[in-house]
């Protein structure tokens, strides 16, 4: 498929989808956020591919959240079905995304990079919520997943302030999970190895298992995690053959993510 605004590009069972608007910061219009919304839609049907890296081009920006230009002259302020990048509101993927952070993640791009389930960053990239900043509100996920991530009163420090924080602190936070004075998709490839060496059966049950187990205690969620539809799904796979048959005959086993 033919983009505009975004690139998606397939190697093996890994998908790449990088923010094409280094202009704007990798800024998001309407057409930007449909065409993520396609991408997504794409590699969550696609059963060959099982993981995805998120970046932005360039080395100043990951996404400065809306156009605010746009909406500034008029512009549709909305978001697709799937939320903002079609991703903060697409509670049904599990598939893990990876965010590589290579600059500023304002806002909406900030949001977007707490949606994946890891985030790598660049040393040069920073993050804020500043929507308070400019009469609006975090409403993409981040007031919300933020507090779950680095608890209560640090997030109302952000949120509150629209305090910008670095790469570095980030980590000491608790939401980046690694920090690179490299070039950031380096790392963020060198995480899609060590993930795609298991088996994506295996990472999804493990994704949805996690996810569910946010709202519910421990002994409901390991009650009820034998009904999840990717748990049963890892465990009449023949993956599941195939692990500990490889494990027995002492090779590398080789996933057919079925």
């Amino acid at each position: 498929m033919d983009y505009q605004f975004i690139r998606v590009v397939r190697e093996g069972h890994l998908t790449i989808v990088t923010l094409q608007r280094p202009d704007a910061y990798n800024a998001m219009n309407y057409a930007a956020h449909e065409e993520l919304q396609r991408a997504f839609d794409d590699f969550a049907s696609d059963d060959e591919q099982w993981l995805a890296i998120l970046t932005g081009s360039g080395n100043k920006a990951f996404c400065a959240g809306h156009d605010l230009k746009q909406q500034a002259n008029g512009g549709d302020l909305g978001t697709p079905p799937a939320g903002f990048g079609g991703l903060t509101a697409r509670f049904d993927l599990h598939k893990p995304v990876i965010a590589a952070v290579n600059g500023v993640a304002m806002g909406g791009g900030f949001e977007l990079a707490l949606a994946c389930d890891i985030i790598v960053a660049s040393s040069n990239a920073a993050f804020a919520l500043p929507e308070a900043k400019i009469g609006l509100a975090a409403l993409a996920g981040g007031m919300l997943r933020l507090p779950a991530l680095i608890g209560l009163k640090r997030s109302m420090g952000l949120l509150l302030t629209g305090r910008r924080v670095s790469a570095s602190e980030g980590v000491q936070l608790g939401f980046v999970n690694e920090v690179t004075e490299g070039d950031v998709m380096d790392l963020a490839r060198r995480w899609a190895d060590d993930i795609l060496t298991c088996s994506p059966l295996s990472v999804r049950a493990t994704k949805q298992t996690v996810m569910r187990g946010l709202d519910v205690s421990v002994e409901q969620g390991m009650g009820e995690q034998w009904d999840y539809s990717q748990v049963r799904a890892m465990l009449a796979s023949a993956d599941a053959i195939e692990g500990p048959k490889a494990f027995a005959e002492k090779r590398a086993p080789v996933w057919s993510g079925r």
